[in-house]
């Protein structure tokens, strides 16, 4: 496999040429069809193909879209046969010890050679400058922006790679922070507090200075995947985009700010950002399959765009999972987890399923060595930078293997005692997160679903498993608590702890709380344990879904329910009767008129097999 592509271009070649490339050449509309197509593709079996839309009704300009989005295609992006080979290299620079000999110097000095290599370097001109506009030839509708979702704002850069400099310590950050287009020199830039571009802008705030800014589009795979990586504040993306590479990436200053951009780069955004403008920006269809509320953000304004002579407009879709963003996910998880073994060494693995979009759940397996072991690793993941955005921690002994997501839900369940092993607790939390009544703060569970060790409390003998009702047993009882619920599924797993899926209409005054006290006095329910209250247009039988909304939309504190060894969980959509007073998102849902329009045209597109 190759070990790094100069640019994204070779990337293209190299998904081509191992069959990994659709090439669409039937014209196509960079406002909503391109996100249909793409949507198909990703949600298809193996993540479909890589995208290449030739023909852009709207712009001279190819568009590539999914070019991450398999197991498969986000290996052949770091150039290794599996993403463990990977975290491999990583485990090996970071358990370097201490020379104590010369032996030893002469050992790990090739090593120091290599790392050495990763350091990017300087051209004086690049590809990316071949064609250039600045001032007032800057027009930014010239690219094929995606307008991806019906409620977005606008049109959104999806994939850029943001780099900015600490006006105090000079140092290099390059993020990956979506950037909504208002017109031909202008976008918004949508920094996260807790993002290093955010850091930095406030160090410019704070000095009234104006801050320069520069977008690259069109990276080569590692520069891509650098930009997304949760490093700590102050190491370059770069030099990680170089490690994955094995070779440095060159670097050329921009021509209206004093910055450096990948010269490999197809198209590149120069400009600067004011440090008391704010514009509102969004509504944006998110990847936690949610749309991002409105609210206010910088704006950047472009004094250059340059390109290549030929370039490829690269594009990511996100959205409900799983899309291409969660292989970029997987990919952050296998390589960080030596650098997380480098604080917490007593964990084995860990895994983020693709329904909690990142920040709403992490399972851990976990070499417990004394009692209470595992909520010392909750608090200490609470408490680890990136990773103190996660909302629930699962704790599981180091045998648990995450390659068969139902045997790990079995196991928890088998392991769980309800009235022992969950620790609810407050804190920081994503900004994306919509279920907690204060934005950035609510609440937190803790599992541990490991075996006790001598010394730690046991969990109470459990009892004897009761006989599972027959349907009509659990929908009289249904019906005994409220004709508000309409249907329920019973999954079929192998647990102790057995679940219920219910359906609830929502009326505006009845609340899951509301009724939980019902459903524990039901008799003919007492065979379950879990009871998980869904709004009633969700498929309870659609296993992802049902873990999608429950890891979404449920705040710890305010939405489990518990009565001694039972928890009833209230996953619905909140409002004012749930004490919850924020804005609650709309789900992502394609324009109906374009998912028919792309149905009708799948023959001309090439894209049956996706439907």
């Amino acid at each position: 496999m190759e070990t790094a592509y100069r640019n994204l271009q070779e990337f293209i070649a190299a998904l081509e040429k191992a069959g990994e490339l659709k090439r669409i050449q039937a014209p196509v509309s960079k406002d909503l069809e391109i996100t249909q197509v793409t949507d198909l593709a990703s949600k298809s079996p193996g993540g479909g193909q890589a995208l290449l839309f030739e023909h852009v009704l709207e712009s001279p300009f190819p568009v590539l879209t999914n070019a991450f989005g398999s197991d498969r295609r986000i290996c052949m992006a770091f150039g290794v046969p599996d993403l463990d080979t990977l975290s491999a290299r990583v485990r090996q620079f970071v358990e370097v010890e201490p020379p104590k000999t010369l032996k030893d110097v002469m050992r790990l000095m090739p090593m120091g050679l290599d790392f050495l290599r990763f350091l990017p370097r300087k051209l004086k001109c690049a590809p990316c400058q071949e064609i250039v506009y600045r001032g007032d030839e800057v027009d930014l509708s010239l690219l094929p922006v995606l307008t991806c979702w019906p409620q977005d704002g606008g049109p959104f850069i999806t994939l850029p790679v943001v780099i900015t400099r600490s006006l105090l310590t000079g140092r290099r950050n390059a993020g990956m922070y979506r950037l909504q287009v208002f017109d031909r020199y202008t976008t918004g830039m949508h920094w996260h507090i807790h993002k290093d571009g955010s850091h930095y802008f406030h160090e410019y705030r704070k000095a009234r200075k104006r801050m320069p800014v520069a977008v690259a589009i069109g990276t080569d795979p590692a520069v891509t995947y650098a930009a997304t990586a949760p490093l700590p504040r102050g190491v370059d993306e770069m030099m990680l985009a170089g490690f994955i590479r094995r070779k440095p990436v060159p670097m050329v200053r921009c021509l209206t700010v004093d910055l450096e951009v990948p010269a490999e780069s197809e198209f590149v955004l120069e400009g600067y950002v004011e440090p008391d403008e704010l514009r509102l920006e969004g509504p944006f269809g998110d990847h936690t399959g949610y749309y991002s509320l409105v609210g206010e953000y910088p704006v950047f304004h472009v004094t250059a765009l340059t390109h290549r002579r030929r370039p490829v407009y690269s594009a990511t879709i996100v959205g409900r999972p799983p899309m291409e963003d969660c292989y970029l996910a997987k990919a952050t998880e296998r390589i960080f987890l030596p650098l997380l073994n480098t604080v917490l060494p007593e964990i084995r693995d860990f895994w983020m399923p693709w329904e909690g979009v990142f920040h709403n759940i992490t399972v851990i397996s976990m070499q417990k060595e004394y009692p209470g072991h595992a909520r010392r690793i909750m608090s200490a993941i609470w408490g680890q930078g990136q990773m103190s955005f996660c909302k629930a921690v699962v704790l599981v002994d180091p045998d648990v293997e995450f390659k068969h997501p139902r045997k790990v839900l079995e196991t928890i369940l088998n392991e769980l005692d309800l009235r022992t092993d969950l620790y609810i607790s407050e804190g920081i939390l994503d900004v994306l997160d919509h279920s907690a009544p204060e934005a950035l703060f609510g609440g937190k569970l803790g599992i541990d679903a490991t075996h006790r060790l001598e010394g730690e409390r046991n969990r109470p003998e459990p009892p004897p498993p009761l006989l599972l009702p027959p349907s009509e047993k659990i929908e009289g009882a249904l019906h005994n608590v409220s004709d508000l619920l309409k249907s329920f599924y019973v999954p079929d797993l192998n647990v102790r702890n057995r679940i219920l899926l219910l359906n609830l209409h929502k009326d505006g005054k009845t609340t899951g709380r509301k009724l939980a006290e019902r459903l524990f006095d039901q008799r003919d329910l007492e065979a379950f344990s879990i009871l998980v209250l869904y709004d009633d247009n969700i498929d309870l039988k659609d296993a992802s879904l049902v873990l999608w909304k429950a890891f979404n939309n449920v705040d710890p504190k305010r939405d489990l329910i518990q009565y001694d060894n039972r928890i009833v969980i209230d996953a619905t959509k909140k409002g004012r009767e749930d004490d919850h007073d924020r804005p609650w998102p709309d789900d992502i849902v394609m324009d109906p008129d374009i998912v028919e329009r792309v149905r009708r045209r799948a023959k001309e597109l090439g894209i049956e097999e996706y439907l």
